[in-house]
């Protein structure tokens, strides 16, 4: 990861640049040590939440065929076997309708993702985010999720304004969405940012427990010498 420093003349300004390195070398050094670890257990949450949301919307418009495909293609992937379990998800997609197919459009991406096809995961989010037959809310999660999976190759700031219309007060995901920020600040070396998102995560307290654990560790992080 590299990151830009100031370029001056003057000795103060030279300085001035051998300091801001040596603090872009913490950020990056913190990126590389955190990073994933957020965002691995920021997918586990919101796609967990995906799942009930899901089953809760639509299970009862379903036939119980789909149900039963759906619930073994999980199986399959939760037992390890990726390929297959991403094979019974596309399969399920192409085949069912509403929510079994939404899930299942979900569910494969996230395969991709586990199988480190982070670009290809991060498409498939995005095809969920512009599918205007996708809920509101599913397709502000596939936001998240594209944002999450692209967070080593997006530009920061992009990703930050991305995030912006889901961390309000009344969006499902705005916990997520401001962990994400913070780390997308953090890749870019934004230090005030990144301290303010974190601290407003720790003093939430409708925030879950996990999210304003990981922001306590990673403000102590960014404020260790």
């Amino acid at each position: 990861m590299e990151f830009s420093s100031l370029g001056e003349d003057t000795d103060t300004s030279l300085l001035r640049e051998i300091d801001e390195e040596l603090r872009q070398e913490h950020f990056s050094k913190l990126w590389t040590r955190y990073g994933k670890v957020v965002i691995g257990a920021a997918i586990i949450l919101v796609g967990s939440v995906a799942g009930y949301k899901g089953w809760q919307a639509y299970d009862f418009s379903q036939r119980s065929e789909l149900a039963d495909r759906f619930s073994l293609a999980v199986t399959t992937e939760l037992d390890g076997d990726l390929s297959q379990a991403y094979q019974a998800y596309s399969t399920l997609s192409a085949d069912a309708s509403g929510g079994y197919e939404i899930l299942a459009r979900f569910r494969a991406a996230s395969v991709l993702s586990q199988q480190g096809d982070r670009t290809a995961a991060a498409m498939a989010y995005a095809a969920l985010a512009g599918d205007s037959d996708v809920d509101r809310q599913f397709r502000d999660l596939a936001v998240l999720l594209q944002a999450m999976n692209e967070m080593d190759t997006a530009e920061p700031a992009g990703i930050i304004s991305r995030m912006a219309p889901l961390t309000g007060d009344d969006n499902p995901w705005r916990f997520s969405a401001r962990e994400v920020s913070a780390l997308a600040a953090m890749r870019a070396g934004d230090r005030q940012q990144a301290t303010d998102l974190l601290s407003q995560l720790i003093a939430d307290a409708a925030a879950p427990s996990g999210a304003r654990a990981r922001a306590q560790e990673l403000l102590a992080a960014i404020d260790a010498p």
